[in-house]
């Protein structure tokens, strides 16, 4: 699958997005640096978390890794919703990266499933 061959340099160009999102987010707003600072961690998780999947020691250590990536690529959706919903930032500022984070759920899920039927 070619966005698994992709997805390390993905995963850490999506990262790199987030922080420079949240280098964006104002200063003097105490909701925007709570949600940012849930964003930027959850956001930075996701390649690290992938990358450690290909270190695994066993199948299941890949899977559960997989998982977490996946997992935290969630979260991340959800606090760039929330950012979108209390309109912190402008939509068409959020949106890409709201479509990326929706696209990098539906890849994990695929890697996932596919990971536990092959076990």
């Amino acid at each position: 699958m070619k966005d698994e061959v992709d997805l390390p340099a993905r995963t850490k160009q999506f990262a790199r997005r987030i922080i420079r999102l949240y280098c964006a987010l104002p200063k003097n707003s105490t909701v925007a640096q709570v949600l940012g600072k849930q964003l930027l961690r959850s956001g930075t998780s996701v390649g690290a978390n992938y990358r450690e999947a290909f270190r695994a020691r066993s199948k299941a250590e890949f899977i559960a890794k997989v998982g977490d990536s996946l997992k935290e690529a969630d979260e991340t959706l959800y606090w760039l919703e929330l950012l979108l919903e209390e309109k912190i930032l402008a939509a068409n500022l959020l949106q890409p990266l709201v479509g990326e984070a929706n696209e990098l759920v539906a890849i994990f899920t695929a890697i996932s499933k596919r990971a536990k039927a092959n076990a």
